[in-house]
């Protein structure tokens, strides 16, 4: 079956207007958040270097072309890392008082600053998850709460990096 010409013009039409309307609402593919000049060479100030929510921003500041400073002097931006928190929390218990479920909640405060301008006053964010618990699958639900936490620290990253771009 054909399509008439009339068609084939309206559906490019409409393709190319919803491309036109994602670019213009600043629609990006996920993982990449544009970042301003002033945030392009960030020092990132932690307690825990290590830990997964710092290690998360740093490969996504780098993911979105930003270059880390070795120190604060080389730095156009000081993002620090205020208070960081994993806290899993029992939300129901079976008849033997053992734990079914567990909430888990990663809490994070940050600030921005760039010389004596504080561009990002501190703020708090935080994302929950739920999981299931079965003692007799100790090594496996472990390994899940830890897989859990990752994911966790991604998606809180995730939160910074969006607001980093609206400076």
């Amino acid at each position: 079956m054909a399509r008439a010409p009339g068609s084939v013009r309206a559906a490019a039409t409409l393709g190319l207007s919803s491309l036109l309307a994602l670019g213009g609402c600043g629609f990006h593919l996920e993982g990449r958040t544009p970042l301003p000049a002033k945030v392009l060479t960030p020092y990132l100030e932690a307690e825990d270097r290590q830990s997964d929510f710092v290690q998360s921003l740093e490969r996504a500041l780098r993911a979105n072309g930003a270059q880390l400073a070795p120190d604060r002097t080389k730095a156009s931006a000081v993002v620090s890392i205020l208070k960081e928190s994993f806290k899993p929390r029992v939300l129901s218990v079976s008849n033997l008082n053992q734990p079914n479920e567990y909430e888990l909640t990663y809490t994070v405060s940050f600030s921005v600053t760039a010389g004596d301008q504080e561009l990002l006053p501190p703020q708090e964010i935080s994302t929950t998850r739920d999981y299931s618990f079965d003692a007799r699958l100790l090594l496996a639900k472990g390994h899940e709460a830890d897989i859990l936490r990752g994911a966790m620290a991604r998606d809180l990253a995730d939160m910074v990096m969006r607001r980093l771009a609206r400076l």
